[in-house]
């Protein structure tokens, strides 16, 4: 008879074997396993800090012994009224998210030139709910820091593994 340690260990044999991973994490070269980040806010760096962990990897504290060094340039969030009820209250938003950045290495040389990523999404804002649309909004603007974050981890990998053939 299987104990239950036993069938946790196959189990745990079987996962890692079909390639199973958490959502968000990423198989990164030797070279970005340390990715310093210059310029960007405190969500965006928080993104970063957790899209690097979940990759067992780590966001380094200086330029130092860095990989990679993401340059950010021009963030901004902006938020704008798409449409309103009969009482003049807003009923759609549409966030947008735009920056600038480029990819160095810790020496300053340049491994890509400047690039923007630009995200818009809009949410229908529901007058009953003001409380709970407050929270959905954060939640989207957390989910396109993420989107933002992989993005650039995904153009990175990219430029670093063409550099590498």
């Amino acid at each position: 008879m299987l104990t239950k340690k036993t069938v946790v260990f196959i189990m745990a044999l079987l996962l890692s074997a079909c390639g199973y991973h958490l959502r968000g994490a990423f198989q990164l070269p030797e070279n970005m396993k340390n990715i310093y980040v210059e310029g960007g806010s405190g969500p965006l760096l928080e993104q970063f800090r957790q899209v690097m962990k979940s990759s067992s990897s780590r966001l380094a504290s200086s330029r130092q012994g860095a990989g990679v060094v993401v340059k950010i340039f021009n963030e901004t969030f902006n938020r704008r009224v798409l449409s309103l009820s009969a009482r003049g209250k807003s009923n759609e938003f549409e966030l947008n998210y735009r920056l600038d950045y480029e990819l160095a290495n810790a020496d300053d040389g340049l491994l890509m030139g400047r690039q923007t990523v630009d995200i818009r999404r809009d949410y229908f804002n529901d007058q009953q709910f003001v409380i709970a649309k407050d929270k959905e909004e954060a939640m989207i603007r957390d989910e396109m820091y993420r989107q933002v974050v992989n993005t650039i981890i995904n153009r990175a990998r990219v430029v670093l593994e063409a550099d590498a053939k």
